[in-house]
């Protein structure tokens, strides 16, 4: 191949990658895509985090807590403070302070756990039972109304309690098919023309049974929010903390009530209102070593535990004889082994003396041996074949067991 050929082949070759690098061009197209990984581990493990990152672009000082130890070293004046966690283990000297804290001039927002029970007259939430507070299921309410207005007669209710507890939803609208938004909760303040609305749970409603709250906020057919004096504080009671989660906060206007509630204070920010047990953290974080702990408890109870019957002490050493061991160690051959085989260790014991003094004496017939044992024993035939006989199938009683381990004793000791 010459020079020539070469350029054409190398030019051809270069021509044809060029033709296809212009097709693969004009197939691509450029885009752009975007891969979701999710919320960071830091929005997982706080559910109120985007609720923090509001209040401090708001101007706001927000501190966060982990228990009600926050309230010594913390202020009551120019103080609001969100109880977000739950109050489920909160005792009746951590609520009074809360509520002492509350009455030297502090802001106290928390969330309503606990339904109302009227037969037992407190529903167990031990700051709504000291407010005087009530939360009930919507629909319950519902069917306890309609009940009581089948049961009056001339349009007069026989039991007033339901007529007081709709009397906090008299700023609603009359009637609920003229409400645009009757899902909402709406917020009504001075020299506003229109009222906020924020995305309580509509399932629940608040009620003042000591008429102490002075503001409120309702859906179509209850009451979400109450705020009431306590001392020289102010306590704010909701229905539900959801509107100010993550996923909620940017609704309506659930992060203008965080920042209403909030303004011109410090806010902190409480996610538990109780510490956990020490026996709840073991658990949690040790359980292999409270099993371990636990096992070796119940060893222990049982090597102190009282026996049953008294001890028998150990044989003194000095009593021990070889004849004993012997005694012990055939008895011992004798249940594992049984009898044929002792009788079959004396039998090849006496063949075994017996060839070392008559050489060949193994590839003698039966009665050959018999006779040479006959000559070097000096005992007559009939002990010998008594001795050497064939052992039977059947198991020897005692006697003839002693009588036959007897003449294989006497034949041994001859040879």
């Amino acid at each position: 191949m010459n020079r020539t050929v070469r350029f054409l082949f190398g030019a051809g070759l270069f021509l044809l990658l060029g033709i296809l690098a212009i097709q693969l061009a004009g197939h691509l197209h450029p885009y752009q895509e975007t891969v979701e990984h999710g919320p960071s581990p830091e929005v997982m493990g706080n559910p109120y985090l985007a609720a923090e990152h509001f209040l401090r672009k708001q101007g706001l000082t927000v501190n966060r807590a982990d228990g009600l130890e926050v309230l010594d070293q913390l202020p009551s004046t120019g103080q609001t403070m969100l109880l977000l966690g739950s109050r489920n283990h909160m005792t009746p000297r951590q609520s009074q302070r809360l509520l002492a804290w509350v009455s030297k001039g502090g802001h106290l927002v928390f969330i309503a756990e606990r339904l109302y029970d009227e037969d037992e007259q407190k529903s167990g939430d031990l700051l709504l039972d000291s407010l005087g507070i009530q939360q009930f299921e919507v629909d319950a309410l519902e069917e306890q109304e309609s009940e009581s207005q089948g049961q009056a007669s001339g349009g007069e209710a026989t039991n007033e309690e339901p007529a007081a507890r709709s009397s906090d939803d008299q700023q609603a609208p009359a009637d609920a098919n003229e409400d645009p938004f009757p899902e909402l909760t709406k917020l009504y303040l001075e020299n506003e023309q229109a009222p906020a609305f924020v995305s309580f749970d509509t399932d629940f409603h608040l009620f003042d049974s000591q008429n102490r709250a002075h503001a409120w906020a309702n859906s179509a057919k209850a009451t979400h929010m109450l705020q009431l004096n306590q001392g020289d504080g102010l306590i704010t009671v909701l229905t539900d903390g959801w509107i100010w989660q993550n996923q909620d906060i940017a609704q309506y206007d659930n992060a203008w009530l965080l920042w209403y509630l909030g303004q011109d204070s410090q806010v902190t920010l409480l996610y538990r209102a109780e510490r956990d047990s020490l026996a709840k953290l073991l658990g949690e974080h040790f359980p292999e070593a409270l099993m371990a702990l636990l096992l070796l408890i119940l060893l222990g109870l049982w090597h102190v535990a009282p026996r049953q019957g008294p001890l028998q002490t150990p044989a003194s050493r000095a009593r021990r004889q070889l004849e004993e061991h012997l005694r012990g160690a055939a008895d011992f051959m004798l249940r594992r082994a049984g009898q044929a085989s002792l009788l079959q260790s004396l039998q090849r014991d006496i063949q075994r003396r017996a060839r070392r003094r008559h050489p060949g004496f193994e590839r003698l017939a039966v009665a050959e041996q018999w006779q040479v044992l006959g000559r070097l024993t000096r005992l007559p035939p009939g002990a010998i074949s008594q001795a050497m006989r064939p052992l039977p199938q059947q198991r020897l009683n005692a006697t003839e067991f002693t009588r036959q381990v007897a003449h294989l004793q006497t034949l041994r000791n001859a040879l």
